[in-house]
């Protein structure tokens, strides 16, 4: 016994911790002859720090010992995963935790503004323009896809990414993302006078929840077709939650062992691309942008050429892609906020928030439409393409960190005890609020029919959506891709595309345009569109075109039905004449009908392929 005690410490000696202090922590006292140097000077870091509740239950040395292990090993992480470590995590909790309880508005003495930036029409001479520029920077782009949800809210037990987006083809998200980005490396080295060889790096953030599954839908799909080597997976580490305003660590309930954990949010992808080294490599192949977007957003990639020729002819640090937004509608709106000491911000100011800050300062009304019939204020959707070099200048700074908040639910009006634990959290769009005055930060507002359909809500959830306002649901996910292919082929084409009809599915009244979907090697922009349709074609309202084909032309095509166009690799197709069949038919299903796959309930309707004409 004498030599444990001797052990302890010198062990504590060396170490530089008071024995005398350490022993007002009987119970981790006691185990310290278990523990390595590492784990003693985690453990000093978490008694320092006001943590010592932590050790209150912990048996004696020689008990439950693996327990205690497991303890260090997950305290290493934590620690070693937020910017700072754990020491900083706790204190900026203290802080954010005074802030709420005191009611600390955030943006206490700042002005709202509409700030500066681009909006587009769909096919104008500029918006053609664009496209041209944003196809030919596409090689010195590198994508972050955020993608550590699980379809849990959607209704759907697996990944988001591997939820179809539509279902002609039964593409799922990953596969629509990797299958866009390599057309965009195709089309950029086009450009390149005698080819290129550049590879569009792709980076998936993802979770504890999502990594083995989206590792699984990669290797069990060949990559959908890019190389292994193009695409890094960055796994997030969930962050600690917090008892009280003194920020005292949770302890899981189940396991006194184990520090509770919850979600960081997707602002953790600057911190791991940072961190991870890839900015640098990335910046030493000549690249020049980050393209981030998030994981059920069938349409993205429609706005992306467009919107990275206004970043590359802006020169913009900071680029967010935005859509027309009507005034109180529940998306955050992009704001120049301006503070009464000269500080100048560009950022998403939550809708919640926008309104009450405009009357607070000067503006009667709050959040109003203006003359365009939309709030002056565009809708974030929460896709960024940033300039490299200055990201890596402001990650250096900041080690990645990004501003985080807090959200704690009260149990009373005192604000001294929470409901359930909290922890902080941050979001990817937030990156601009450190940013000097001098950064460059717009946007890139389009139509919401050609950018934005997210899949977020679940049946029931959207069913009680009010009128009016989206859905975003995989039910009306699908039928925007539908309504923009539609649109794409009657603005770029010319083609007359019979108008849509109104169908309720799963309690949401929908229009239910000709069910077009192509691959993204066919038409990425307007002209490429526009160069593949002659003459006079035509498609009806119950109609179903497919083309998974590059080299596919359509010219004085009558459709009426289904058609498939599936050439053999990039064989040149024309498709001429008229194409009349019994076709493929929407025929709804039941949400609660558990024999019908997930995939499809959710949509409350499935394909039934009736009749079709396949040219391969």
């Amino acid at each position: 016994m004498a030599s444990v005690v001797e052990s302890t410490t010198d062990n504590l000696s060396k170490l530089d911790i008071n024995e005398d202090w350490i022993s007002s922590v009987p119970n981790l006292h006691k185990n310290l002859s278990i523990l390595s140097p590492e784990q003693i000077e985690l453990a000093k870091m978490l008694v320092e720090a006001g943590q010592s509740h932590l050790f209150q239950s912990w048996a004696e040395a020689g008990v439950e010992d693996e327990g205690k292990r497991s303890f260090f090993e997950q305290v290493a992480r934590l620690n070693a995963s937020y910017p700072g470590g754990l020491t900083s995590y706790i204190k900026t909790a203290r802080e954010l935790l005074a802030d709420s309880k005191a009611g600390k508005n955030p943006f206490d003495g700042f002005t709202p503004s509409v700030p500066t930036g681009e909006v587009l029409t769909y096919g104008d001479d500029n918006f053609i323009n664009l496209e041209e520029i944003g196809i030919r920077e596409a090689r010195n782009a590198a994508f972050a896809l955020v993608a550590g949800g699980l379809g849990e809210r959607l209704g759907y037990n697996g990944i988001k990414l591997a939820l179809p987006s539509e279902s002609t083809m039964g593409t799922c998200f990953l596969r629509n993302y990797i299958e866009s980005i390599l057309a965009l490396q195709d089309a950029s080295c086009r450009l390149v006078k005698g080819g290129c060889q550049i590879q569009i790096p792709l980076v998936i953030m993802t979770s504890d929840d999502t990594h083995a599954r989206t590792v699984e839908l990669l290797e069990s799909n060949a990559y959908f077709g890019m190389k292994p080597s193009q695409v890094k997976l960055l796994k997030q580490e969930k962050v600690a939650c917090l008892d009280d305003n003194d920020a005292r660590l949770a302890v899981d309930p189940k396991n006194k062992y184990r520090i509770q954990t919850k979600p960081h949010g997707h602002g953790d992808v600057h911190s791991l691309l940072f961190s991870s080294g890839l900015l640098n490599t990335w910046q030493d192949a000549g690249l020049r942008w980050v393209l981030f977007f998030q994981d059920t957003n069938g349409l993205l990639f429609k706005a992306i050429p467009a919107a990275l020729g206004v970043s590359a002819t802006k020169r913009y640090h900071v680029n967010s892609l935005a859509v027309p937004r009507k005034a109180k509608e529940a998306i955050g709106g992009i704001t120049k906020l301006t503070h009464a000491d000269g500080r100048t911000m560009v950022i998403n100011v939550e809708y919640n928030q926008l309104d009450p800050l405009l009357r607070a300062t000067g503006h009667a009304d709050g959040d109003v439409n203006c003359e365009t019939g939309y709030s002056p204020f565009p809708g974030n959707i929460n896709q960024l393409i940033l300039e490299l070099g200055p990201y890596i200048e402001e990650l250096t700074k900041t080690g990645g960190a990004i501003k985080e908040f807090v959200n704690p639910k009260y149990k009373d009006s005192s604000k001294t005890s929470f409901k359930s634990s909290t922890r902080l959290e941050c979001m990817m769009q937030d990156y601009p609020i450190t940013l000097p005055p001098s950064a460059r930060v717009g946007f890139t507002v389009m139509d919401a029919w050609l950018a934005y359909a997210p899949v977020k809500n679940n049946p029931e959830d959207a069913a009680k959506v009010p009128k009016g306002n989206p859905y975003h649901s995989a039910t009306s996910g699908e039928m925007a891709i539908y309504q923009a292919n539609s649109l794409i082929l009657r603005k770029a084409g010319g083609v007359q595309v019979d108008d849509p009809v109104r169908e309720v599915f799963n309690g949401q009244e929908v229009e239910v345009w000709p069910r077009i979907a192509w691959k993204p090697k066919w038409g990425l922009t307007f002209s490429e569109i526009k160069r593949k349709i002659s003459g006079n074609c035509s498609i009806s309202q119950r109609s179903t075109l497919v083309i998974k084909g590059q080299n596919i032309f359509l010219e004085d095509l009558s459709l009426d039905g289904a058609l498939v166009v599936n050439p053999v690799e990039d064989e040149e197709v024309k498709v001429t004449g008229v194409v009349q069949n019994k076709g493929w038919i929407l025929e709804k299903v039941d949400y609660e009908d558990t024999s019908v796959p997930e995939e499809v309930r959710i949509r409350g309707f499935r394909i039934n392929k009736v009749e079709q004409l396949e040219k391969n």
